[in-house]
């Protein structure tokens, strides 16, 4: 399969190296400095790029006839855009906010705990990511799908907030330090106990993997997807 990778940070650099150890090939490696050559070739395109940069990188792709999944975060704001653009042209898209195997079932075991926290008194909702130094948004996207997931389980809350939430409010705890690929914890606490699952990245392979992975199940397909629908996540 031919993948053209939008984005050559480090992040493009590993999942590089596994799409090759997968027996693919890289036909584009887009950074700020080339052009968009060669992305017409490509089965496929991986966008993990910077939020500047994302829209037009998948505008690119649909425009090009080329199904692609994009790991950035920090552009969706124009995500509606994007989706009547994948429409328009009749294209393939997966975006997460988390394209590792091990977060995209956490998100599945977050709404289950969110349900069944639904009518229990006394307990509040609160997350805390972690991130390395060079991350350019916060809350991270990950946070952020894990505070919808409550919402959208538990009738208890309304919206997340990086400030002092209210009753309604989840609390988010953005930390940034060192070269940390990744920590998500959420947390229940009452008077009495708490309760907690959480989330760690040992590394960034977790999101290259699961990025090829959802390249190689998209290629060919046309339509709006999600990693639910990659891992067959009920």
């Amino acid at each position: 399969m031919k993948i053209a990778l939008l984005g050559y940070g480090k992040m493009g650099q590993v999942i590089e190296r596994i799409a090759l150890e997968r027996g693919h090939e890289i036909v584009l490696k887009k950074d700020e400095f080339n052009t968009y050559e060669g992305l017409s070739t490509a089965d496929v395109a991986i966008d993990f790029s910077v939020p500047m940069a994302a829209v037009d990188n998948i505008s690119a792709c649909f425009n090009t006839n080329v199904p692609v999944v994009s790991g950035t975060t920090g552009w969706l704001d124009r995500y509606e855009e994007m989706i009547a653009l994948c429409k328009e042209k009749n294209g393939g898209f997966i975006s997460s906010s988390n394209f590792s195997l091990g977060v995209n079932l956490f998100f599945g075991l977050n709404e289950y705990l969110a349900r069944m926290m639904a009518n229990i008194e006394g307990y509040k909702v609160s997350m805390e990511e972690i991130h390395h130094i060079h991350k350019l948004d916060a809350p991270s996207g990950t946070a952020i799908s894990l505070a919808q997931g409550v919402i959208e389980n538990n009738n208890q809350y309304s919206k997340w907030t990086l400030e002092n939430a209210t009753e309604k409010d989840i609390h988010i705890e953005a930390v940034r330090t060192g070269e940390v690929p990744g920590t998500h914890t959420v947390t229940y606490d009452s008077g009495i106990d708490s309760i907690e699952i959480k989330h760690t990245a040992h590394n960034r392979e977790g999101f290259a993997l699961g990025a090829v992975i959802a390249a190689e199940w998209l290629a060919g397909k046309q339509g709006i997807f999600s990693m639910r629908d990659v891992l067959n996540i009920q």
